[in-house]
């Protein structure tokens, strides 16, 4: 079972930092690091997570068992978590009508047999600020009433169920929420219209030069 034993930390530097330290020193299955606030919270691409105090399902976990499909379980997990329609934007950010509502950050050694998955979700924030105001979402936002621990039970039960799926399952799943597929997206090196995921994750791309797929990174919807 995820979530335990669990973690939790007023301020926490990154939720994620926290949980590698933790993978790292030996840390079992399912380890959870939650915080109230994050004063160095990340996201991908080296970007800021920030979130005024319980605001937010800040949460990381210490996974052992995982599979080259966990970015795609988590994101498929997320989804099914909340009581709105949610799709999922490649790689993995999770929209409610086209604004981001949660975001995932999974950083894996292999070698050393541990991942650290982590998730941040807007709860209850009423305003954000500019220029998340024109991209970013909340549960409160979507009329949906919560505390962050209840948010945070919807998405360990989901979790708990998504992460040991077989990878047809979650391909599939995630397929049926993709945001992209048929729109028209542009990525520092390119531009086309995204046709889904292949069997690894990757985003399919059909360009003026043909069929790309792209294994990292992010792209931006054209319009």
């Amino acid at each position: 079972m995820t979530g335990a034993p669990r973690v939790h930390l007023r301020v926490a530097d990154s939720t994620n930092e926290r949980a590698r330290r933790l993978a790292v020193a030996g840390a079992p299955h399912g380890t959870l690091v939650t915080a109230d606030e994050q004063s160095a919270g990340r996201g991908r691409q080296g970007r800021d997570w920030t979130a005024p105090p319980r605001s937010a399902v800040l949460m990381s976990l210490v996974l052992r068992r995982f599979g080259e499909a966990l970015p795609l379980a988590a994101a498929v997990a997320v989804c099914e978590a909340l009581p709105p329609p949610c799709a999922i934007k490649w790689p993995n950010d999770v929209w409610i009508d086209r604004r981001k509502v949660a975001g995932i950050l999974v950083e894996a050694n292999p070698q050393a047999g541990w991942a650290v998955l982590g998730v941040g979700l807007n709860v209850s924030t009423r305003a954000f600020a500019p220029p998340l105001d024109e991209t970013a979402t909340s549960l409160t936002l979507n009329g949906i009433e919560a505390t962050t621990e209840e948010a945070l039970g919807w998405l360990l039960d989901a979790l708990d169920g998504w992460l040991p799926r077989p990878t047809t399952e979650v391909l599939a799943a995630w397929r049926e929420r993709d945001a992209l597929r048929g729109e028209e997206v542009r990525w520092p090196d390119g531009s086309g219209v995204a046709m889904g995921v292949d069997e690894t994750g990757a985003l399919l791309v059909d360009t003026v030069t043909g069929r790309v797929a792209l294994g990292a990174g992010e792209v931006h919807l054209l319009s």
